[in-house]
């Protein structure tokens, strides 16, 4: 059991590095996006990059894995997922310098530096040509956003070995009441990993992108800007090296353990070996891949093995929009920064997650459900879980009130409001004649509460102070206006902690009833030599169906909603500086709710399966037993028969012996 334990214990590690590093991947989502000035869909392509990498060994390793030395295995697994953690830092290092939009021009003259009007001809001319460095054809930007979906490949190609094989090496030598019971630990230990991933993501998106390269104090955004990019490659780095002293462990455990209930003397742990190794013969690669397309066809054929699959691909569909795009939602809906939203929804949803994976295994140990019960836990928490989200459709916080946006532009005159727009873009009466650049952006907020695309939009011609305290005014002194868009309403903080608990709920309930789901439906509605394969077919599929489409065609409908394009250095569209919110909204909630839906829909269906199988198997082994009653019945009534015979022959010999 010492043995046992010591493995359980690395493999939590691992566990907690592998979602570290995951987790921090997903609240780095709008950094990457922002840094290389791509769409929302291309940055989901570099997030199911991951998924793309896992899926081209998860089967053959899950299923060859488990005739080999799986702890080995999973310390390759674990030395390259550090090592393609690593690389997506690199592209930092490559790269020059974060150069963000901004109307104001800077020059430095000794220790001073000047600013150039906003609305002169001089500024227009310089945000038409090209800035020094760009050469022809680089309006698309930089392309080493590829290094980053490189090593995100790399870090799924070895985050592969160690699900499907420590959990199936844990359930091969524990025992069969305490397996569900020490994974339900073991995911509990993990969930720390995406709490210290997005802490770490929040640390990381305060801290200015090229910290140590540049003076901060002439840094003219914040973290709450659009523009803002925070030291992304940071946690990599942090991340890298923890999934490389995770793998070190795994190279001096034994390839097997002495079973649940053996006695572990001297020599035991060898004799255990023997026997594994020489007694059934050493394994080959041919022997193990003849039986690979036979034991994929018996998988494949099991009806509620097949139905948990299906609504499982819903519901994982669901599950890696809401990863991967909450941090993302709740910016732009509700107004918080990147660091902000990264620690709040760590340090509240983790815990519940947290909390519920490690009750679900408690269940399962103290109440020993079968799988009908699994079934039915499932099915009850997962719907509890689905009715706490649902208030989110009232949760409605409008956009930020963006002139020549999301509003017309207002012009007071003689005490009243008059409205003067011009349809299609951000020009207005009031300042076609300013020269002022029509796609740059560089938002300042007025002191009538509504933000401007720059400051010339906004009539400033005036500048007074340096970097962040920078404030825009007029030359006759009435209105001025201060970088950043303007705050959104104090109601919108409060909806998103009302956000943040109904999340924590949903999240508490559906984990309720994880293990036993898992451990059940994967592993015991299988044969035992086909658990590895399942566990790997199930997350192939996953994967194939949810983990590479989903940030992919959802980070497309996302780009389907923005307002607002911001400009790469060198010319062409980069990100998106501002979208419309409750578009954004109901396809985020509207979405993952169908899909929900139609998940919970088939896995009701898995639990009708379950039940007429468990009443089939009842009523078979009831009429076995009444055969054997019946046989029974017989061979006694035949041994009674037998003996009274036996009686009658030897009441009547006495008497022939006397005549």
């Amino acid at each position: 059991m010492t043995l046992l334990f010591m493995f359980i214990g690395v493999l939590a590690f691992s566990f907690l590095s592998k979602s570290l590093s995951g987790s921090y991947t997903k609240s780095t989502i709008t950094q990457i996006e922002r840094r290389f000035e791509i769409s929302s869909s291309v940055v989901g392509t570099i997030d199911g990059s991951f998924e793309m990498g896992n899926l081209l060994v998860i089967t053959f390793v899950s299923y060859f894995g488990a005739k080999f030395h799986r702890p080995r295995i999973i310390g390759a697994g674990l030395l390259l997922m550090g090592m393609g953690t690593l690389l997506m830092a690199l592209p930092h290092f490559l790269m020059g310098r974060y150069n963000y939009e901004t109307v104001a021009s800077y020059s430095k003259d000794a220790d001073n530096f000047t600013v150039t009007s906003p609305c002169s001809s001089t500024s227009q001319n310089v945000m038409q040509q090209h800035l020094p460095g760009c050469r022809e054809g680089e309006e698309n930007g930089s392309p080493t956003w590829i290094l980053v979906m490189f090593g995100n490949v790399i870090r799924g190609i070895g985050e592969a070995t160690v699900g499907p094989l420590g959990v199936s090496f844990i359930d091969d030598f524990a025992r069969p009441e305490n397996s569900a019971f020490y994974i339900g630990c073991l995911h509990t230990i993990a969930v720390i990993g995406p709490l210290l991933g997005y802490s770490l993501g929040s640390i990381c998106a305060n801290i200015y992108v090229d910290f140590g390269f540049v003076n901060l104090d002439n840094v003219a955004i914040t973290p709450q800007d659009s523009r803002w990019v925070g030291a992304w490659w940071l946690g990599f780095i942090v991340a890298g090296i923890l999934s490389l002293l995770s793998a070190v462990p795994f190279w001096f455990l034994p390839r097997a353990l002495p079973e649940a209930g053996q006695a572990v003397g001297p020599g035991a742990h060898s004799q255990q070996l023997h026997h594994s190794c020489t007694e059934e013969g050493p394994v080959s690669f041919s022997e193990v891949a003849k039986d690979f397309v036979p034991s994929l066809k018996r998988l494949l054929s099991n009806r509620i093995y097949i139905l948990y699959l299906i609504s499982h691909v819903a519901i994982f569909n669901a599950f890696v929009i809401i990863v991967t795009y909450t941090p993302k939602y709740v910016e732009q809906h509700f107004g918080q920064s990147a660091s902000r939203a990264n620690v709040l929804l760590g340090v509240t949803t983790i815990p519940a997650t947290c909390v519920g994976i490690f009750l679900s295994g408690l269940i399962m140990k103290r109440f020993k459900l079968g799988m009908l019960g699994a079934a039915r836990l499932g099915l009850l928490t997962s719907v509890a879980g689905f009715l706490c989200s649902m208030p989110y459709f009232a949760l409605s916080c409008p956009n930020t009130d963006m002139a020549g946006i999301t509003m017309k532009y207002l012009h007071k005159q003689f005490e009243t409001i008059e409205s003067v727009f011009v349809e299609g873009g951000v020009l207005s009466s009031c300042n076609t004649e300013c020269g002022c650049p029509m796609n740059q952006w560089d938002p300042v907020c007025g002191q009538n509460g509504v933000s401007y695309v720059s400051a010339c939009y906004a009539g400033c011609n005036s500048t007074h102070g340096l970097g962040r305290n920078m404030t825009w005014g007029m030359s006759d002194g009435n209105s001025s206006a201060v970088l950043g868009q303007c705050p959104r309403h104090s109601s919108c903080s409060r909806m998103f902690y009302v956000y943040l608990v109904l999340q924590a709920l949903s999240f508490f309930f559906y984990c309720l009833g994880d293990a036993p789901t898992l451990m059940l439906l994967v592993f015991r509605s299988v044969q035992p030599e086909l658990k590895s394969l399942s566990t790997g077919v199930f997350m192939l599929v996953l994967r194939v169906l949810g983990g590479i489409p989903a940030p992919i065609y959802f980070g497309a409908l996302i780009d389907s909603t923005c307002l607002k394009w911001g400009t790469r250095r060198c010319g062409g569209r980069g990100a998106c500086r501002m979208y419309d919110t409750q578009t954004f909204r109901f396809l985020f909630l509207g979405l993952i709710s169908c899909l929900r839906l139609c998940g919970y829909a088939v896995f009701w269906l898995m639990v009708v399966s379950i039940k007429a199988k468990v009443q089939r198997e009842q009523r078979a082994t009831a009429e076995v037993e009444l055969e054997k009653g019946v046989g029974a019945a017989v061979e006694a009534g035949a041994l009674l028969k037998d003996s009274l015979a036996t009686e009658k022959c030897g009441a009547l010999k006495p008497v022939t012996e006397s005549v």
